[in-house]
This record gives structure tokens, C-alpha cells and sequence, in this order.
């Protein structure tokens, strides 16, 4: 279970802060809080599990507009958080 803390305005997960963020249509969730690489990122995914795993943006990119970048000031707001 990973535990969503807003800050100052930004968004962190266990700690870390999230860097970049987005979502879709199907209610999946990535949370990019390092970026490994260009186009490559670390962090944390709320899909069918919720994990912390690696994904690729030009990947995320490719499905829009079913997949769409978080607007910054909207992070603090996004994901599934359990009550």
C-alpha cells in the first residue's frame, strides 16, 4: 500500500515526489517519480495492481487520448486513494 502525501503543492508517494503523472479513461494511474532515461521512467502504477515498476512515456504517449498527461496543479488530487 503506498501512501499519497500533498506538500507544498506537490504530490509524493512514500516519500518520493512525483515528477510527471498520468491517467486514462480505464482509471490507470503512472506516477513518474525519477526518470531513468529519456522517455523512461521509474515509479509507481495504480492499473489492475498498484505497484512501483518502470514504464515508458513514448509508450503512455502513443494511446492518447484514451492516455493523458496530469496537469501539474492537479496532481495533488489525482489517484486512487484508499480511505
Amino acid at each position: 500500500m503506498a501512501e499519497f502525501e500533498a506538500k507544498g503543492g506537490e504530490l509524493y508517494i512514500n516519500g518520493k515526489k512525483v515528477l510527471r503523472a498520468w491517467e486514462s479513461f480505464t482509471g490507470w494511474y503512472w506516477f513518474g517519480v525519477e526518470e531513468v532515461e529519456p522517455f523512461l521512467w521509474f515509479g509507481y502504477v495504480q492499473g489492475l495492481e498498484d505497484e512501483w515498476g518502470y514504464f515508458d512515456e513514448r509508450e503512455l504517449n502513443s494511446l492518447a487520448p484514451q492516455v493523458w498527461e496530469i496537469k501539474k496543479a492537479d496532481l495533488v488530487h489525482s489517484g486512487r486513494r484508499s480511505r
